[in-house]
């Protein structure tokens, strides 16, 4: 940072960058809103899969770049997801470092908040203090000194109102001024010597690259030297170019001499927070909670009425999911059915003016239709459950619910591994895989977002219930045994209940043997309840549905049209495949010869030959080669496997599980021998399959991007297949050996 003498103006600056932080639940992201209109984007930290949001702030003359980093309580970081706060502070590991950091505090909770800023202030950057929600602190009797507070802290304090706009323009002007008279930070106190003995044996393990970072700024290496000493712990995976042997072995060190490192870290901190509160407070005491609160947190909280509470709102939302999306879910398919009818008749009119080219024009229409207008298709027809979920999780957690519902589940999760963070992605599973992965972002830690992100897809979701239904209703009996329990629906419920105990113990074996790591601390916060912002929520839903288009949606589309030419070449007239006596009849009859030839043309097709490759590997499932082409088609989709089998049988693409001539066609299919190709053991072991493999290339596509490469995504692909191959294999030769045909 240049001094006061040789600073550009920011007028005159090219690209001017300033950091938004602070913690959860203070209106930082209603600020950044405020402040950036609808010129902010979405991107990702360099080298990072973790979203930012960026965006224009013009203020006077100037336009400044902000970018808002993701909430936090502090710098500590136990993950290399975690470091994110401080590499982007200080400009590490391929960050580009910012000219200045507005900090955004919570009026009302006020010490919370300034911890986070006193760590920032250690680092030496120009820092402003947005102290945000004062009409909260006025209506609780809290408000701070704010002359007092930019006195002790040393740099400027603006109070404000995110929500009204209230002291933003004060916040622009406090913000250029510190942009163009930079200062060092007017903060300082006293450290225990060990403390201080400790962080210059860290800082002169420092790597050499670091000498830019820390060069003129004496308070810096010794705030990134303990920060390093409160982020790694026993179990620490490297971090990059953090000196961990040094600080385990000084760690260790304090242990043996009775030290806690991190309690004297902290304590040190509050110490001097606590010290000057009644300053900034006077008389006013911060009020954390009010009665109002207080009655619904007991209820809320309760064991018993909380989790009849959390049930109820669980089941609305997941209800949701199902009855409000269909209608547009439908809209869409029927919207994308009359794109494709449209460009189908448009290559029929072009064949007719040209009739020269009726065979290229016709390969061309069906890559359009089934591929391209398909895959799109199948792209946005995830919007609708996506915008739904991200929607109740947006009210949900400004409204200050979903916190709450954290801590109650955070007893249950908690045996499987798991924080109480995870049962909304978990819960939305049973809707979509797809937008309940994007849901684990709300996770803090990566190793949590990471086990559910692997478990997820073992929740039977909405896309296998065609593939139920359609096996149950075909094979399955009303009743069984002369009993009159309902065979249907019970076959039902325990499909859904077996996925649910799968992904449980999934979450245990995975938790210990591929993600192991201590359990995360039950610390979550209760923010006060707040009626939502509708501008921040309705904006997050957006961010979040044109991320899953721009992102997830490329590989979708090309993964639709790679089957689709799986199950399309080799191509084959009609005249090839049917001889000269069924062509003749079937045109005296009036039956669709390309129809009749379709189940045909799909057995000589690169999918059906890779059905006949695999039907020695599934023939121990109790599987044909037919069956194994339902499997590919599926890849694309679980529910595409009725579609798929509508095609085999010669039903036509549009079958769906509804269909009575497909389910007679299945219970009417034969082998050679005569004997039939299901029955209920055979119908158990698909849907047993169906219940644990990975048969969704969106699931992929959506982990490939959450986890920023294929290496979990193929481990979860390897892993779900090889398990839904044993689990049907023992479904169905156990059944054999028992005596079940």
């Amino acid at each position: 940072m240049t001094d006061s003498a040789s600073a550009p103006s920011v007028a005159q600056m090219k690209e001017t960058t300033v950091l938004v932080v602070g913690n959860p639940n203070t209106g930082k992201s209603t600020l950044f809103n405020s402040l950036t209109g609808m010129s902010a984007r979405v991107g990702n930290f360099a080298g990072t899969t973790v979203s930012c949001k960026v965006g224009q702030w013009r203020v006077g003359d100037a336009d400044l770049t902000l970018v808002d980093l993701p909430g936090t309580y502090s710098l500590a970081s136990r993950s290399p997801e975690e470091r994110l706060a401080i590499d982007a502070v200080l400009g590490l590991r391929g960050q580009s470092p910012p000219d200045a950091l507005l900090v955004v505090g919570d009026a009302p909770r006020l010490l919370r908040s300034l911890y986070l800023l006193l760590q920032l202030l250690e680092l030496d950057v120009p820092i402003v203090l947005g102290l945000n929600l004062m009409d909260e602190a006025r209506a609780q009797g809290s408000v701070p000194d704010i002359s007092a507070l930019a006195r002790d802290l040393g740099v400027p304090v603006i109070p404000m109102v995110a929500r009204s706009g209230e002291g933003t323009e004060e916040l622009g002007k406090a913000i250029l001024d510190v942009l163009e008279n930079p200062k060092p930070p007017g903060w300082s106190h006293t450290w225990p010597d060990a403390l201080l003995a400790d962080a210059e044996e860290v800082a002169a393990a420092f790597p050499a690259a670091w000498s830019d970072v820390v060069a003129g700024h004496p308070g810096r290496a010794r705030a990134i030297a303990m920060w390093m000493l409160l982020s790694v712990d026993a179990d620490q995976e490297p971090m990059d170019d953090v000196p961990i042997q040094v600080v385990r072995r000084i760690q260790d060190r304090a242990v043996n001499a009775g030290r806690d490192l991190a309690g004297e870290l902290v304590a040190t901190r509050y110490a001097w927070l606590d010290a000057r509160a009644p300053q900034w407070l006077g008389n006013a005491v911060a009020l954390e909670r009010t009665p109002i609160s207080d009655r619904i947190d007991r209820f809320l909280l309760h064991p018993l009425s909380g989790s009849l509470a959390f049930l109820f709102v669980m089941a609305f939302v997941f209800t949701a999911l199902f009855a409000w999306a269909d209608p547009a879910i439908g809209w869409i398919e029927s919207v994308f059915g009359l794109i494709g009818g449209l460009v189908f008749n448009a290559f029929g009119a072009a064949a007719v003016a040209a009739p020269g080219f009726a065979g290229p024009l016709e390969l061309l229409r069906d890559l359009m239709v089934e591929g391209v207008v398909g895959g799109v298709g199948a792209v946005l027809v995830f919007l609708p459950q996506i915008g739904l979920l991200f929607l109740f999780i947006a009210v949900l957690d400004d409204c200050g619910y979903l916190a709450r519902a954290a801590h109650l589940m955070d007893r249950i999760l908690k045996a499987a591994g798991l924080p109480g963070q995870a049962f909304v992605p978990l819960l939305s599973g049973y809707a979509c895989a797809v937008p309940a992965i994007m849901a684990t972002r709300t996770m803090p830690r990566f190793r949590d977002r990471l086990l559910t992100m692997m478990v997820l897809p073992l929740t039977s979701c909405s896309a296998r219930l065609p593939v139920y239904t359609l096996l149950i209703a075909a094979i399955f009996p009303p009743t069984m045994f002369g009993l009159a329990v309902p065979v249907r629906p019970l076959m039902l419920f325990v499909m859904y209940a077996f996925s649910t105990v799968v992904a449980v113990i999934a979450a245990i074996v995975l938790g210990r043997l591929v993600v192991p790591g201590d359990a995360t601390p039950a610390l979550i916060e209760l923010p006060p309840y707040r009626i939502p912002d509708p501008k921040t929520v309705f904006r997050a839903v957006f961010e979040r549905c044109l991320d899953f288009v721009r992102e997830a949606g490329r590989i979708i589309l090309v993964a639709t049209i790679v089957l689709w030419a799986l199950l399309s070449f080799p191509r084959y007239e009609a005249a090839d495949l049917l001889s000269p006596e069924i062509m003749a009849e079937a045109e005296a009859t009036g039956v669709d010869v390309d129809a009749l030839a379709a189940p045909l043309a799909l057995e000589r097709s690169f999918a059906g030959t890779l059905g006949k490759a695999m039907e020695p590997a599934i023939r121990p499932l109790g599987y044909d080669w037919k069956i194994g082409i339902g499997l590919v088609g599926a890849f694309a989709a679980r529910e595409v496997f009725v579609s798929t089998m509508g095609l085999v049988y010669g039903i036509g693409d549009d079958a769906d599980e509804q269909s009575v001539a497909l389910r007679d066609r299945i219970r009417a299919e034969t082998h050679s021998d005569g004997t039939k190709v299901y029955t209920p053991l055979v119908g158990l072991s698909i849907m047993v399959f169906f219940a644990l493999a990975m048969q969704c290339l969106s699931t992929l596509a959506v982990l490939k991007k959450e986890t920023d490469g294929w290496k979990w995504p193929t481990f979860v692909f390897v892993y779900m297949t090889a398990l839904a191959w044993v689990a049907a294999f023992l479904v169905y030769q156990g059944g054999r050996l028992l005596g079940f045909a």
